[in-house]
């Protein structure tokens, strides 16, 4: 059943993907007055459509792509026409290649957008932050770094967020980066190497950040809720340890094994201890563990920005985003991080159908993330996508002539070879994933 349903929810996904990116091409073509003679979405035999005017809208039998169908587009296309797309000045060319991209862009920051208006999860924002865990064995843990360190610069960053660091952290899969924190009143200064997480594709220090956790559910009938803790209570200690981060207090009660652990915890202004004893259970659909019946969460708040400060906050995170991206190509170009973890159709309409079922909300945050992402794959200067078309117009912008026929015939050819080929390894590496 969630097989259907995955492949449901990717078609919705790619569908309003393809149909925004050749928007854009129609668009920008039909303000150049250029001759469109189809709209496809889809590939291969037309399996149904309309026409108006002179473009044929039609849907094609293979449906991850489409197209629009400019006359005289390809090279070895002769036309007289002045309508036709070759006929068209370069800088306008220009203009039409980029207009599918570009309005990925903007789907993505208007999707963004207007879920922030509604749904905006509020961090406290804080400078220079704490540590609060370090992974044993991890890059930060063999750096010298401390749980409870500050840090209050990283590369050329100084006094950074937690979404600062994450970044870098993020990029920066096997290459060194200079931390500094703040420890015992003194500033000290570390080389931290994030590994490659083979799992997320990006860097991995093994840190976290210092929140106050609060007690998110308290599940009935299990140990936590008979000794009387409840929704709410935000957690001080455990068993002497202070509970900065989830993780640190998943450590404490797995390696308890079964013994109780001593809980310190604060309601309504006021510490209480408690003594809670570790049950084995799977309750959560997993692996079994030992728990103590209980739901964490950082201190965050579920707002609504206005539209401006939705708009500012959305262009924010996906020029972030946008970063990121380009720096985790630059890390396969570097042979630093590993092209296993790009992610293919099929692990995108697994990614889809989990996203559905989930809520509207990680629903449209995956949209957002896929229409950068194929915002940003479309620029790349490969012959036969966009960014290939725009270097060539590019080139001959500057050397003022047309580049040979032949020339722009082979390009094209290797640009479809080796597009086909990207698609054969992240076929074959969704593949492999899911078969472990």
């Amino acid at each position: 059943m969630h097989i259907v349903q995955n492949v449901w929810w990717l078609l919705v996904l790619i569908g309003v993907m393809i149909l925004i990116h050749e928007l854009g091409h129609y668009w920008a073509a039909r303000f150049f007055d250029v001759k469109i003679e189809a709209f496809s979405f889809g590939f291969g035999p037309r399996l149904f459509g309309f026409k108006k005017g002179e473009t044929d809208f039609r849907c094609s039998l293979i449906l991850f792509g489409g197209y629009v169908k400019m006359a005289g587009e390809q090279p070895g296309e002769e036309s007289t026409d002045p309508r036709a797309f070759l006929a068209k000045p370069r800088w306008q060319r220009l203009i039409i290649a980029f207009a599918g991209p570009f309005m990925n862009v903007v789907l993505a920051v208007g999707l963004l957008a207007g879920l922030f208006m509604v749904h905006y999860p509020k961090v406290p924002t804080v400078h220079s932050p704490l540590i609060g865990y370090i992974a044993p064995d991890s890059a930060a843990a063999k750096a010298g770094l401390r749980e409870g360190d500050r840090i209050v610069q990283i590369d050329n960053t100084s006094n950074p967020t937690w979404e600062d660091i994450r970044f870098k952290e993020l990029g920066s899969a096997n290459r060194a980066m200079a931390v500094a924190v703040e420890r015992d009143g003194h500033r000290e200064l570390f080389t931290v190497t994030p590994v490659l997480d083979e799992k997320g594709g990006g860097g991995y220090a093994g840190w976290d950040d210092a929140n106050e956790i609060r007690l998110a559910d308290v599940m009935p009938n299990m140990e936590a809720a008979k000794a009387g803790l409840q929704r709410g209570d935000v957690l001080i200690s455990v068993d002497g340890h202070p509970i900065r981060s989830i993780i640190r207090l998943h450590e404490i009660v797995r390696d308890a094994n079964g013994k109780p652990v001593s809980i310190v915890f604060r309601r309504n202004n006021q510490e209480h201890t408690v003594s809670v004893t570790p049950v084995k259970s799977n309750i959560d659909g997993g692996a079994e563990r030992w728990m103590i019946g209980v739901g964490l969460e950082p201190q965050f708040v579920i707002t609504r920005l206005p539209f401006g400060e939705a708009m500012r906050e959305s262009v924010r995170q996906n020029f972030r985003s946008a970063g990121l991206i380009y720096k985790f190509l630059q890390g396969i170009v570097e042979r630093r991080m590993s092209a296993r973890s790009l992610e293919g159709p099929i692990r995108i309409a697994q990614l889809s159908g989990e996203a559905a079922r989930e809520g509207a909300t990680s629903f449209v945050l995956l949209m957002a993330m896929v229409s950068l992402n194929l915002a940003i794959f479309n620029l790349l200067p490969i012959p036969i996508l966009d960014g290939g078309v725009i270097l060539l117009l590019l080139i001959e912008m500057i050397l003022r002539r047309d580049l040979s026929l032949q020339f722009k015939e082979t390009v094209f050819k290797l640009g479809f070879v080796f597009l086909m080929a990207v698609v054969v390894f992240v076929l074959y590496n969704d593949i492999s994933k899911i078969l472990g």
